[in-house]
């Protein structure tokens, strides 16, 4: 006999065949099966992968058109679908909406020159892999994987040549602190995601973040040195004439720009319309941009969710309490240094208000991709509950005897060597390993330990099936066999060392 509110097991489906645990195993192996045939094989878009999977494991699994779509006219039906998705982008496309401009304004206005040129004049020539490791490492927290290869390229092979020594001792430490914030920090998409599936506040991904990703990258450093004198790369120079004509073309713009300003009367937007104000901005614009600036902008927002998540461990409720829990909430610390992004390397520089809106546009444009897989991956983790397949899932993987955060590494690692994509591999394992996690009732910081877990599994082993390897193998000029030699391995490193440290921890947490 049921209980009251208890909901009726699902009969329909493959589970008419095969009922019970068995059949819900089934529908499970089954449909991730589908899901990596769908994007290795058929090449599928994730979206569409995810989405056409998740219907498949929910029709398997017995549960009804009403309870996967709703129902055409008003009720109380709740859509799986609807509620998988809106779930989880009410909190993460705020949050990666904000974070993607912030890093367009920095990486527009010349913040990652200036920061990498700044750091290689403190470390010298001698110690310039360390200045390109630290460079990718601080601009790697507010700007994706892809935009800051784009960026930082230029500055990497103008160290190469300069030094004569292989590229890979300048771009794979660069390469190893992108990788890392990718993987490890908000406002990135994987460990966003995967907070807002398992209902972790991001103070504690932030803190456990540093806490797994220093040590890590750390090691993949090492290596990189270690790679980095053993084989010689030269320096692409198709790439690096691109990179000096870019440079020409940006100057030669900025030249004919403060021509057009002077004499004219009109001025831009918001200079007062005068030739000498236009003539101010241009040189305005010109200045390089400070690297106490750069910090306090990418520093801002950390500083401000960390105050709030401990807030309410070290104050008593109060007005105080409350003012830092508002600030430091993230979607307010986002705004905030965007503002300040804003102001500090747009107007006060010189641009006009069009600009910064013209860039901030631009900068969403490949936004949408990455949050409709998000959201794709939130319905999956909701057709697993409501199916039953996770909870299935979560008993036979209890049975094994493996700690949660082990086999959240294993999982996440198998699906990114499989199919190439860490945001698929990050969502699909977070809907797993969700049901596991509820049953000990985990502390939050716990759960963010798993959640590194789950970070350092989807970047192990960048082969040929991911898209990162290909950029970093063209855009540095390194051959397929020394890029996996190199980059894959590299990867590999990080993946491991940052695991190994979330692991200990958690051993105390």
């Amino acid at each position: 006999m049921l209980l009251a509110g208890e909901a009726a097991p699902h009969t329909g489906g493959l589970l008419a065949l095969i009922p019970g645990t068995g059949g819900l195993l089934t529908v499970a192996a089954l449909g991730i099966v589908l899901l990596l045939v769908l994007i290795i094989k058929i090449r599928l878009q994730p979206f569409v992968a995810l989405l056409a999977v998740s219907i498949a494991v929910g029709l398997g699994a017995g549960l009804s058109v009403t309870e996967l779509f709703g129902t055409v006219q008003k009720s109380d039906a709740v859509s799986m679908i609807e509620s998988g998705m809106g779930g989880i982008l009410g909190h993460v496309a705020i949050i990666i909406g904000l974070g993607t401009m912030l890093g367009a304004i920095l990486e527009v206005s010349g913040g990652a020159e200036a920061l990498s040129a700044r750091l290689l004049g403190l470390f010298g020539e001698r110690r310039g892999p360390l200045a390109m490791g630290l460079t990718g490492l601080i601009f790697g927290i507010p700007v994706f994987f892809d935009v800051g290869i784009f960026v930082l390229a230029p500055i990497v092979y103008a160290a190469a040549k300069r030094s004569g020594k292989s590229i890979l001792l300048y771009c794979m430490p660069m390469l190893a602190g992108l990788s890392m914030t990718h993987a490890f920090l908000p406002p990135h998409p994987g460990p966003v995601a995967a907070a807002g599936l398992l209902d972790v506040e991001l103070g504690w991904i932030i803190l456990m973040g540093v806490v797994c990703g220093i040590p890590a990258v750390l090691a993949a450093w090492a290596y990189a040195a270690w790679i980095g004198n053993r084989l010689f790369v030269a320096v692409p120079q198709d790439m690096l004439e691109a990179a000096e004509e870019a440079k020409r073309a940006v100057a030669a713009e900025k030249r004919t720009s403060g021509t057009r300003g002077t004499g004219t009367g009109t001025g831009t937007e918001g200079t007062g319309g005068t030739g000498s104000a236009a003539a101010g901005e241009a040189a305005a614009a010109e200045q390089p941009v400070a690297l106490g600036t750069v910090l306090a902008i990418i520093g801002t927002p950390l500083v401000l969710i960390l105050a709030a998540t401990f807030s309410s461990l070290a104050l008593d409720p109060s007005t105080l309490r409350s003012v830092i829990e508002f600030v430091g909430h993230p979607f307010v610390a986002l705004t905030v240094a965007l503002l300040m992004a804003y102001y500090l390397l747009g107007l006060r520089r010189g641009w006009s208000r069009r600009s910064l809106e013209s860039v901030s546009t631009a900068s969403l444009k490949p936004v949408g991709n990455i949050l409709l897989v998000v959201g794709a991956g939130g319905v999956f983790g909701a057709v697993l509950q409501g199916s039953g397949v996770a909870q299935a899932l979560a008993d036979v993987f209890g049975d094994a005897g493996l700690p949660v955060i082990v086999l959240a590494y294993l999982i996440s690692l198998v699906l990114r060597v499989a199919q190439g994509s860490a945001t698929v591999a990050i969502v699909t394992t977070a809907g797993i390993v969700a049901p596991l996690l509820a049953q000990s009732d985990p502390s939050q910081a716990h759960l963010a330990l798993v959640i590194m877990a789950i970070s350092a599994g989807s970047i192990f082993a960048s082969h040929v099936n991911d898209g990162g390897f290909w950029m970093v193998s063209k855009y540095f000029g390194i051959s397929e066999r020394d890029t996996l030699a190199s980059w894959t391995v590299l990867e590999s490193v990080l993946s491991v060392a940052g695991f190994a440290v979330a692991a200990l921890v958690s051993i105390v947490v």
